[in-house]
């Protein structure tokens, strides 16, 4: 018998980013979280403490918990993998934070384990959830721009080492600039453009340490080993392109740029790792821009496992599915080899786009009593 009314969340990973998924996953009417776990049992138990959340402890503590149906998944990227599969194994539906994992092969054999048991997955950025590209994606859908023809995203910052206490591992291999941001932007990209086919990419790196400028380890030199600056041609199945640059060389910021140009008309989107944003417009034969404000939620990250549990209790699929994140994680291993090898690389997974939003999606509500 199917269960009924709102669904059981357990957390495993008590860290800063937390704190932003219980923010909204103990207010949002349709899950309930039941506990909270981590390697460090005292981090899980003040996470407990200040969310009034009843249990805590390791991570057997959210594997063994009757009343968990989604575990979410916040632990270190190095553990996604291993964490997901332990959470599959014991009956549980996945969530999990970027990335889905650290290669192909072990992303592969998660989406395996997770069929063989019956049990979703589901993976961040839940970002194009949001009311902002929501909005846009409604637009696009709309005919507003006509038909989209090319992409065009930039994340291009001076790097996070000035501003981060502890940035290393942002330069260290699985990481940098490229699969740092890289999943929210070739997300946004895949709502509109559908799977990618192939990529090609050049990418550089100015220096070989830098040097950390603030916080208690500031003036530390650590090692760069990873291309700071990837710029990458993008074709998808559909035959349209984009281009993309990733960047931690640029004195000038340009995060959150993605425009796609269609046969009537230019369109802005909001920056792609935020929930909000407005969009704008700029139609062929015209010099102004119109600004259309985004209309939806706007509540921020956990939005997709609500989706998902929503799903879960429809019997129908959720929006953010593992399968889309391993095609995202496929597309940036495929432009990190075209990096070493100079030749366009083939992305062999492909992924359905997923249905949009209704303006109407409320977090708030209560739709499984």
């Amino acid at each position: 018998m199917s269960k009924t009314g709102p669904v059981g969340v357990g957390i495993i990973g008590a860290g800063v980013i937390s704190k932003q998924y219980l923010d909204n996953l103990t207010t949002f009417p349709d899950v309930k979280v039941h506990v909270i776990a981590d390697l460090f049992e005292e981090a899980a138990a003040a996470r407990a403490a200040e969310y009034g959340i009843a249990a805590w402890g390791g991570v057997d503590a959210a594997l063994d918990h009757p009343d968990v149906e989604i575990i979410v998944n916040l632990t270190i990227p190095a553990a996604h993998v291993e964490v997901a599969t332990r959470a599959v194994r014991a009956g549980k539906h996945v969530w999990s934070e970027k990335p889905f994992a650290l290669d192909r092969s072990s992303g592969t054999q998660l989406l395996k384990e997770a069929e063989a048991a019956g049990m979703r997955l589901g993976c961040a950025p839940d970002t194009f959830l949001g009311a902002g590209l929501q909005t846009a994606r409604r637009l696009i859908e709309a005919g507003r721009i006509g038909r989209p023809l090319t992409g065009l995203t930039l994340f291009q910052v001076p790097g996070p080492e000035s501003w981060h206490p502890n940035p290393a591992f942002l330069f260290q291999n699985g990481a940098g600039p490229l699969f740092d941001m890289g999943p929210y932007y070739l997300t946004a990209l895949i709502q509109t453009f559908g799977s990618i086919r192939r990529v090609a990419a050049l990418g550089s790196k100015s220096r070989e340490t830098r040097v950390i400028g603030s916080g208690p380890k500031a003036g530390e030199e650590f090692d760069v080993e990873v291309p700071t600056h990837v710029g990458a041609l993008i074709e998808f199945e559909s035959g349209q392109q984009a281009q993309s640059i990733f960047s931690f060389e640029s004195p000038l910021p340009r995060a959150g740029f993605v425009e796609i140009t269609g046969t009537e008309a230019t369109i802005s989107l909001p920056d792609p790792n935020m929930f909000d944003g407005d969009i704008r417009i700029r139609a062929s034969g015209t010099e102004d821009w119109e600004t259309v404000p985004c209309a939806g939620s706007t509540a921020g990250r956990g939005q997709g496992v609500l989706d998902m549990a929503r799903a879960i209790r429809e019997n129908r699929p959720h929006r953010a599915p593992g399968e889309l994140a391993f095609h995202v994680l496929d597309a940036l291993v495929a432009i990190d080899e075209s990096l070493k090898t100079g030749t366009f690389c083939t992305v062999e997974s492909s992924v359905p786009t997923t249905p949009a939003l209704p303006e109407s999606w409320d977090p708030a509500a209560s739709t499984l009593s």
